[in-house]
């Protein structure tokens, strides 16, 4: 193959494919040339004087990399790996590298199997980092547990570059043996951060373990002194967490290869509207350079994840491109994949084969009674306070704040008049019978209940409320479905979606799962709800390691101590 490459470069041989009358985004120097592409069994062969056995003018037409998502959670998308290929490439995305920390949690290495073998021969490359933190905590109940000696058995893997998001700092920090032994494992290859609001001394010794990266910064000065220890920083423009327009200033010419685009957590709702294109986009319209921002979403992806001769147009490069007409909406006319034509104006151009994979039932748990939710207090006690849950829009981490109770007939009960509203988190893995009880603020919900059993990292069954009966309903709609969410008001259901996947992901099309999310959406609004995608907002109350107040299935966790809490107090 060299030799013939050699011919086609040196103009002696007819490339496959000459793009021809290119503007073509060099991310190396950040700077836009004129010319033509030509391509040879799939890579680049030069831009002088290439001829082609198939030539495309494209007329002047901004010829990119393809796009790179550097880090993403497909489960979050609610679709099967095959569905989200379908979704993502028309728009521009070749490459993405996915953590699958979320199945993994649920089925453990059934889940990663799953996952590493129904991502085989998309027209997508798809790069594994290796889940760090099955489970997040010890204050959960996950399906599954996974050490160092498990994810050695997937570490020589072409696609896998390195260990997943480091979460819990805390017990890093103690010396969990577990986590230094992972760490270890992995000290040849890339290790991701996760490590919100974290400073000082205990950020010197997180980094000095090793940890690479970061995307969890919301702050502009977290950003700034993460940076300086040496961390790339990833830019998240998820779903639920939109970080750019606080972290762009800090982008400067001397640290732009510091720098990487991510969409973290992104449903199957907005992945109808677009995904790495349209974090470009916004980088764009923010004040970005168009080079600087696609070099964000290209090269700076392939170089930190030691990813060679991909993620730039250059001669020996895969030829992974996007040709667009305008920065101002990155909306891709043709995406090339490994020198084939895979996608235009929005279409794809190619078939794609979902595997079927059996995988067993991951709801395991007994019907719901309107007595298990209860919050029983006694005649004699000195109830006066309790802890909440506050949301912040837009971010993922969350206010505490301290409320007087409602009390109705010796029970604590929602309060919709100050949108304090009763949250359970059920155990569905184990069948323990095991409920976490809470309240949150935030939802606005004036009646019924949303329940899920998308719940992060664990991903057992949350539910919150304005009547207990209709948080029992909706659990009982998902412990039946086998998982999914349910939107139930005055004792009916009023939409669903199922997700037999491991409770995480439908094995319909996207657009199925999105007219169903539109649904949903659309009744949780006619409740009273106030946020957009509160589906998704819900889903990430129960993760015990950002800050400050979480629910899991053991009850209340005060994140900065890595304690459970009662919900009571003085």
């Amino acid at each position: 193959m060299n030799s013939k490459l050699l011919v086609a470069a040196l103009g002696k041989r007819e490339c496959d494919m000459v793009l021809k009358n290119c503007s073509i985004i060099d991310v190396f120097s950040c700077n836009t040339f004129r010319g033509d592409i030509g391509i040879y069994n799939g890579v680049i062969a030069g831009f002088d004087e290439v001829k082609g056995k198939k030539e495309i003018d494209v007329k002047g037409g901004i010829v990119a990399p393809g796009f790179f998502d550097g880090h993403i959670h497909i489960e979050s998308s609610m679709i099967s790996p095959a569905e989200f290929a379908r979704s993502v490439v028309p728009n521009g995305t070749t490459s993405i590298v996915t953590d699958p920390h979320e199945i993994a949690n649920v089925l453990g290495l059934e889940g990663l199997r799953y996952m590493l073998d129904s991502t085989e021969d998309l027209p997508l490359n798809v790069f594994f980092m290796l889940p760090s933190c099955v489970p997040s905590t010890d204050l959960e109940t996950s399906g599954s547990r996974l050490n160092a000696e498990d994810l050695k058995l997937f570490l020589e893997r072409r696609e896998v570059l390195g260990l997943g998001e480091v979460m819990n700092y805390h017990m890093l920090l103690k010396g969990s043996k577990n986590l230094i032994e992972e760490l270890e494992s992995f000290k040849n290859k890339r290790i991701d951060g996760h490590a919100p609001n974290l400073s000082g001394k205990e950020l010197d010794a997180y980094c000095a373990l090793g940890i690479e990266s970061d995307h969890e910064c919301v702050s502009y000065d977290e950003a700034e002194e993460k940076l300086r220890k040496g961390l790339r920083i990833m830019i998240r423009e998820g779903s639920v967490a939109k970080n750019m327009k606080s972290l762009l200033p800090l982008v400067k010419n001397s640290s732009i290869d510091r720098f990487i685009f991510v969409t973290d957590d992104i449903s199957a709702l907005d992945l109808k509207k677009g995904h790495i294109n349209t974090v470009l986009s916004k980088a764009v319209n923010l004040g970005m350079r168009p080079e600087v921002a696609v070099r964000m979403a290209t090269l700076n992806v392939c170089e930190y994840f030691r990813i060679e001769k991909l993620g730039a147009i250059a001669p020996g490069y895969r030829a992974d491109l996007v040709v667009i007409n305008d920065t101002n909406n990155f909306e891709p006319k043709i995406v090339i994949k490994d020198g084939r034509i895979v996608a235009a104006d929005g279409r794809l151009l190619i078939p794609i084969r979902q595997k079927k994979i059996d995988m067993r039932a991951t709801i395991n748990v007994k019907h719901m009674t309107r007595k298990r939710l209860d919050i029983k207090i006694d005649n004699r006690s000195r109830i006066t306070r309790i802890n909440v849950i506050s949301l912040l829009d837009g971010e993922i981490e969350n206010e505490w704040i301290i409320e007087r109770p409602k009390i109705k007939d010796n029970s604590v009960v929602s309060d919709t008049e100050r949108d304090i509203l009763k949250i359970c988190v059920i155990e569905r893995h184990r069948a323990t019978g095991r409920i976490g009880k809470g309240f949150v603020r935030g939802f606005s919900l004036k009646s019924g209940a949303i329940a899920s059993s998308v719940a992060h990292d664990s991903h057992n069954i949350i539910v919150v409320g304005a009547e207990d009966k209709d948080m029992q309903i909706a659990v009982n709609a998902i412990i039946s479905s086998g998982g999914g969410f349910a939107v139930v008001d005055k004792g009916k259901v009023l939409s669903s979606l199922n997700l037999p996947i491991a409770g995480l992901m439908s094995d319909r099309s996207i657009d199925e799962v999105t007219t169903d999310i539109q649904n949903i959406n659309d009744d949780v609004m006619s409740l009273g709800c106030k946020i957009e995608g509160a589906v998704m907002a819900l889903s990430f109350l129960t993760v015990p390691v950002i800050p400050q107040l979480r629910l899991t299935d053991m009850g209340l966790i005060d994140v900065s101590k890595q304690k459970k809490i009662p919900l009571f107090c003085e």
